[in-house]
């Protein structure tokens, strides 16, 4: 028996989902690393309006559910988005991912491709290092750096890493990344970045039997644009790029005109 289930409340209560809105069609939002689902309140009242919204923390939100040792690979978050997917009854639905949650959603639906009518993957990628013929966007000596900045002085990483990150100056958005990331327990953080940093999910691509949206900003120091045509490339099914004209990792929070509109444009919002 894993700790999710020694927690007696189900996954609905472990993953803190919660529906918004009650339209016919289901829109899943899947928050990225160092996040929850607060991430998405900028989109919530507008989506809710034509969509029933789900919404979910990743597991690492809880330290008291998290285990390093289960969630060391995607295929466990994946699990958890299909159990939940399973328990709310859902079938069909439009799932976003955002940064990590892209390629968890790509998994999911390699596994149950039933649950799921459309993939939108914001600003993910299925590997971050660089390698032969392939732009991730960081070096080995990179993603050491990050893991030893984290491990020796935890504030001050997060205080050098969301700006990075946030790439826009934008100070609302600065201060919600840096109070979700900063009040994560350290070892938590690591773990969970080791997790991402070193994945290496290409091969998942081909598997997904899923139409997807791929929308990633102009300019995005995690996810670099090689990154949206690469995934087109490779996606098993077909896949469409939208570029928003902005910079950073979190539309959601800097750009949210920008994604509305690209996103009323993918879900046909009338």
């Amino acid at each position: 028996m894993d700790m999710l289930s020694e927690s007696g409340g189900g996954i609905i209560e472990a993953l803190n989902a919660t529906v918004h809105g009650n339209g016919t069609r289901t829109l899943v939002l899947s928050h990225g690393f160092g996040f929850d689902q607060s991430v998405w309140h900028y989109l919530i009242p507008y989506l809710a309006c034509y969509f029933k919204v789900v919404v979910f923390d990743l597991i690492f939100v809880n330290p008291n559910l998290y285990d390093p040792k289960k969630y060391s690979n995607f295929d466990s978050y994946a699990q958890d988005l299909v159990c939940l997917l399973d328990q709310l009854n859902v079938k069909k639905t439009i799932y976003l991912g955002h940064s990590m949650s892209a390629m968890i959603g790509c998994i999911a639906a390699t596994k149950r491709p039933d649950l799921f009518e459309h993939l939108i993957l914001l600003g993910g990628s299925p590997r971050y290092l660089n390698a032969e013929g392939y732009y991730g966007g960081f070096e080995r000596s990179d993603i050491d750096k990050i893991f030893e900045a984290i491990n020796e002085n935890f504030p001050v990483w997060v205080q050098n890493f969301v700006p990075m990150a946030v790439g826009i100056n934008n100070s609302a958005a600065i201060a919600e990344f840096e109070y979700s990331l900063g009040r994560m327990k350290p070892e938590i953080v690591l773990s969970v970045a080791k997790t991402v940093f070193l994945s290496d999910l290409r091969l998942v691509l081909p598997q997904v039997k899923v139409p997807c949206t791929i929308i990633q900003s102009r300019e995005d120091i995690v996810a670099p644009t090689f990154i949206a045509c690469y995934m087109k490339e490779n996606l098993g099914d077909d896949a469409t790029v939208k570029i928003l004209e902005t910079q950073g990792h979190f539309p959601q929070l800097t750009a949210f005109p920008l994604l509305l509109d690209a996103l009323n444009q993918v879900l046909s919002i009338p």
